[in-house]
């Protein structure tokens, strides 16, 4: 009952252009206003939003629209500091979660366009260790399965601790030795239930952040570069993302967001943390930061002039690979969710991400090279947050096709 209240709620929001809210408003020159639908005007549109992160229970959002390659539109919410009233801007810098995989997935794929391997290549050709699923111990794993979540690591269980790390990279024991105690079955930190007992390597996609640990300990050693390192050499500097990293006392904090969970009616503030996994979901950036890469994977790996990767390459990432089985709705390329919308008959590629305190999406609409970037800090945890987070995709999304 709940749930169908809230969802006629939003549906009178969608089509009221009443509301009064106070946000915090980046505005970008010559956009053009939609006639057809009202409430897509920029204040009709800044209230709706506002209205929208109140219901969700969202402290604050920084977004972004990409055309092709220009950001033809910008625009922050609410608070970063609920309590010191922090307004948020497109410069607030958030932690992205998941979206971290497409950062790592460029990574190694940089070190396929120089040639330092194949993606059929058995990864044990490279690992310092031998790997496989103990109930297929003949099968090798590829680096195509590792980026495809098709390696029959399964969903991560309990024993997978990845939150609240207080220290930066680099880690002493992190990724080696921890992988081997964790993937090899007389590891300190091994379970059975991390293999799937069912499906073979490369049989099955399941979504298992674990590979992607992996992933960027294949970039460390065939790079030579501790994985943050290597990102800030080979994509954050070249792009110019100045406030992006892995690293929390290389930015400045007092423009890093605070993360919020929403609970008993009140929100609890979280510090500042940073993950012990950093390579699959520690990223911290700016939408104006991340909006420089996302516009290099719409335009053929280039940005402003600057190749980070091989027109092919892209296509390859962006491309669903094998076997290609729908997981929640959603199929997998190299590193970047593949989301088809019948509705819309639309086929978007990017990402999203959840951790404590963090939601975020970013996708590309293939049909007319459209993109959104869209950050708040607190997370999907209830049905209400869920539904909330997805209207306002979709607004952005509308909001595109009439200002393009």
């Amino acid at each position: 009952m709940k749930t169908k209240l809230l969802t006629f709620f939003l549906c009178i929001i969608l089509f009221s252009t009443t509301f009064s809210t106070a946000v915090t408003i980046q505005q970008m020159p010559g956009q053009k206003e939609s006639q057809d639908h009202p409430f897509l005007n920029d204040a009709s549109f800044d209230r709706l939003i506002a209205m929208l992160l109140y219901i969700g229970h969202y402290p604050s959002m920084s977004a972004c629209i990409i055309n092709n390659t220009t950001v033809i539109w910008k625009n922050a919410y609410g608070y970063s500091d609920i309590e010191t009233h922090q307004p948020a801007t497109t410069q607030t810098i958030f932690i992205v979660a998941s979206i971290t995989k497409t950062i790592t997935s460029t990574a190694l794929m940089q070190l396929y366009d120089q040639g330092l391997f194949q993606l059929d290549d058995d990864v044990n050709l490279y690992l310092p260790f031998p790997l496989r699923n103990p109930n297929y111990p003949d099968d090798p794993i590829t680096i195509r399965m590792i980026l495809s979540h098709s390696s029959s690591l399964t969903t991560d269980p309990l024993a997978y601790h990845w939150f609240n790390y207080s220290n930066p990279p680099p880690i002493p024991w992190y990724p080696s030795p921890w992988l081997q105690e964790y993937l090899l079955p007389d590891g300190a930190y091994y379970i059975p239930e991390i293999w799937d007992a069912t499906h073979r390597p490369g049989a099955y996609m399941q979504y298992a952040n674990i590979n992607f640990d992996i992933a960027a300990y294949l970039v460390q050693l065939l790079s030579g570069q501790p994985f943050h390192e290597y990102c800030d050499d080979h994509i954050f500097t070249p792009l110019g993302m100045t406030r992006t990293g892995f690293r929390l006392p290389d930015l400045p904090t007092d423009d890093v967001a605070y993360p919020y969970l929403f609970q008993n009616r009140t929100y609890e503030k979280l510090p500042h943390y940073q993950l012990l996994h950093y390579p699959i979901g520690g990223l911290m950036t700016t939408v104006d930061d991340l909006s420089c890469f996302l516009i290099a994977h719409m335009n053929h790996g280039v940005y402003n002039g600057t190749r980070i990767l091989q027109n092919e390459t892209v296509t390859l990432m962006h491309t669903i690979q094998p076997p290609g089985n729908i997981y929640k709705n959603f199929h997998y390329g190299l590193g970047w969710m593949i989301v088809e919308k019948p509705l819309r008959k639309n086929v978007y590629i990017g990402h999203s991400g959840d951790i404590p305190g963090t939601h975020t999406r970013m996708y590309i609409d293939q049909a007319d090279n459209t993109s959104i970037i869209c950050f708040f800090n607190s997370d999907r945890s209830t049905n209400a947050k869920k539904f909330v987070s997805l209207i306002i995709q979709n607004l952005l999304f509308l909001k595109a096709e009439h200002l393009t």
